[in-house]
């Protein structure tokens, strides 16, 4: 582990999702206590995406930006929103230069898959749409998110292939969950790693999919056919369940001809990226805003 993370470890909540509601609410705490963001050189907008029901999204715009990222945030699938999104969101903004638009899906288990996945690609087709509006090219709309909210962008970029909706310049997946099976080595071993573990995972599918079976747009990993998708850029962390997995697909995104850039962060683990003090931590923010500025300009 690198020490400057483990330090602290010990002040990492043990949540276990089985309380969603109370979840939230720490949640909601500890992204609070995250120091706020520089938005000075950029326009942060709250908007409708109208949509069954309609969906919350906050805009951030900085200054001549060309493209745009529709940016599903981290939680489980049962937790989290715009507010506690906000400090990534507009490190995301000031870090890639593009638009980002941070969506507000609806959460498990109030509201199962396919949910979330609707309200993600309504937001993909909406920005499309009103690309001369958000003054970005349509042609340079990229899906990505953090943990679950990766996990999503990856079924929205396969969503969107398979009914040739939107094109997607690229997927920027921040240790997406891919896999509801937990069948890899590290979903298997990693019972007490620090904020996700074996068990936590396995309570968040449960909430996302309840008795219904996981298809390929919940469970990415599930798709038997890769072809087609956009180029990516995945990032894991070694001490994470969803590691080997994350890897997996990578390299079946390789083997089905789909250009990939897989970084993979030793010494950290799920979500260790929000302890901005460590300098691992510093550099796989800077990474992930260069990773979507390079791809956007490409």
């Amino acid at each position: 582990m690198d020490p400057e993370l483990e330090a602290f470890i010990p002040l990492f909540p043990r949540a276990d999702l089985t309380d969603p509601v109370a979840e939230r609410k720490n949640l909601a705490g500890l992204a609070a206590a995250v120091p706020a963001p520089d938005t000075t050189g950029m326009e942060v907008e709250d908007r409708t995406v109208p949509a069954d029901p309609d969906v919350p999204v906050r805009i951030y715009r900085p200054h001549r930006a060309q493209g745009a990222i529709v940016w599903l945030h981290g939680g489980g699938f049962v937790m989290g929103d715009l507010d506690t999104e906000h400090p990534w969101a507009a490190r995301l903004a000031d870090g890639s230069g593009a638009v980002v638009i941070s969506v507000g899906y609806r959460l498990a288990p109030e509201d199962r898959f396919p949910a979330a996945l609707d309200d993600a690609y309504a937001t993909l087709s909406w920005t499309a749409e009103h690309a001369a509006e958000l003054g970005i090219d349509p042609e340079r709309i990229a899906v990505g998110g953090h943990s679950a909210g990766a996990g999503l962008a990856a079924g929205v970029a396969l969503r969107a292939r398979d009914q040739q909706g939107p094109p997607i310049r690229c997927q920027l997946l921040n240790q997406p969950n891919l896999d509801d099976r937990q069948q890899s080595w590290s979903a298997r071993n990693f019972t007490d790693t620090p904020w996700l573990n074996r068990d936590k995972i396995a309570a968040a599918w449960r909430h996302y999919l309840g008795s219904a079976p996981a298809t390929p747009y919940a469970a990415p990993a599930r798709a038997t056919d890769l072809s087609g998708l956009p180029p990516a850029y995945i990032a894991t962390a070694e001490f994470d369940p969803n590691r080997d997995e994350d890897i997996t697909y990578a390299q079946r995104l390789l083997q089905s001809g789909v250009s990939v850039e897989l970084h993979q962060w030793p010494g950290t683990f799920h979500g260790s990226q929000a302890i901005l003090s460590a300098e691992v931590s510093q550099r796989q923010i800077a990474e992930l805003g260069a990773a979507l500025r390079r791809a956007l300009a490409e």
